[in-house]
């Protein structure tokens, strides 16, 4: 039976729900990311990729090829609020998905073509998200998921694409060797050197030169070029973690700060625990040195999503973990080993009045915002506009 995989990507995710939430940044020049010179570009609006700009590209670069850019520094709940609902649709509307980012998604259709047209579906699917989030999105449909995810490309933006079976050579053979899933920029540039620029050449050379060049992923690589791709779209699973971390414009040693930064952390992370009914059983503190040595530290704790508990937590295993007293670059904080049940919250430890104060805070939170209420210490992260984005790539 031929298989039929889709692949889901959303277009300029982040910039797109920007739009939403402030319809005057459409049309212009938007980068989504940290505004500091240390920042990266999360995300980046089609007309500023004219400018050669893109994910990844550390801000400052950004700035010089795009000046006249507007830099939105993002909302990390927002965009989970909007990739979850777009999650919920594909779960009620296919059989088996995977889900590879927040707005990125593997559909498996194998076997649907008796009920439907998978192809209708999936444009179906397109449509329903389009009309339930106002979001663009592109999609693309073929036998594997390397041909669907180099089709999801040339189909955007807020496109559609169907790579008929037994045409995937055939339409991969013109593009660049940079369309290839696992061909980075140092797999690129040898290649380029060798004079081979297009997936076609690389489709008439030996695999065995393949395998002597980059080894097994030279095999991988070339299989891929060749539109051959048996990997299973496997099926998804909530995340067992959520974590944020910000690295500083300056490196610095003020604990004052940084115990500061640590607290309004713990207090946004526990606050999207109880907003998606989740408890967590462990946390970790991550240090980064100016000498770029990381250290993490982690407990166990028992299940709670309870501000007090997990900020003592916090600026425990910071104390412990803060031993060199050498110039900061980055602290982070990960809530891991996640369970539903935000309804228990930690009854056995908390007072009634306490569970009011979380239940009025987080009103106040929903209706304002998360940044509405906080406290005195947490306002020093809040002050400081964090950059949750650092070293990720859309």
């Amino acid at each position: 039976m031929d298989r039929s995989i889709v692949h889901i990507d959303l277009d300029s995710f982040f910039v797109s729900v920007e739009r939403l939430v402030n319809p005057s940044l459409c049309g212009k020049p938007i980068l989504v990311g940290g505004a500091g010179d240390r920042g990266v570009v999360a995300s980046c609006s089609y007309e500023a990729r004219t400018f050669g700009v893109h994910s990844g590209m550390p801000m400052k670069q950004a700035r010089q090829l795009c000046p006249e850019a507007i830099i939105v520094r993002g909302d990390s709940s927002l965009y989970s609020k909007y990739s979850n609902d777009i999650t919920d649709i594909i779960h009620d509307t296919v059989p088996v998905y995977e889900k590879t980012s927040i707005d990125e998604f593997y559909i498996d259709l194998t076997g649907m073509d008796r009920f439907f047209g998978c192809y209708t579906l999936a444009t179906e699917l397109r449509k329903r998200i389009i009309k339930e989030t106002n979001l663009p999105i592109s999609f693309a449909m073929s036998s594997n998921k390397t041909v669907s995810k180099v089709g999801t490309g040339e189909a955007k933006p807020n496109g559609q694409k169907h790579i008929q079976t037994g045409t995937e050579k055939e339409f991969l053979a013109p593009l660049s060797i940079k369309k290839i899933p696992m061909v980075g920029d140092k797999t690129y540039q040898l290649l380029r050197g060798m004079g081979v620029m297009w997936i076609k050449t690389l489709q008439q050379m030996p695999v065995e030169m393949m395998q002597q060049l980059l080894g097994e992923n030279g095999t991988v690589i070339w299989k891929k070029a060749q539109g051959i791709d048996n990997s299973p779209v496997e099926p998804y699973s909530e995340r067992k973690s959520i974590s944020t971390e910000r690295t500083f414009e300056q490196d610095t040693t003020d604990v004052h700060m940084l115990k500061g930064l640590l607290v309004g952390m713990a207090e946004k992370l526990a606050f999207q625990l109880r907003s998606e009914q989740q408890l967590t059983a462990c946390v970790t503190v991550k240090i980064r040195y100016s000498d770029f040595n990381t250290y993490t530290m982690q407990a166990r704790i028992p299940y709670t999503s309870m501000d007090h508990i997990l900020i003592d937590k916090v600026k425990e295993l910071f104390d412990k973990l803060y031993q060199k007293r050498m110039l900061i670059r980055l602290v982070g904080v990960r809530f891991s080993h996640l369970v539903q049940g935000g309804h228990q919250y930690s009854l056995f430890e908390q007072t009634p009045e306490q569970i009011q104060l979380y239940c009025a805070m987080d009103k106040i939170r929903k209706r304002y915002g998360d940044e509405a209420v906080a406290r005195a210490a947490g306002n020093l992260f809040k002050s400081t506009k964090m950059n949750p984005f650092n070293g990720i790539k859309k």
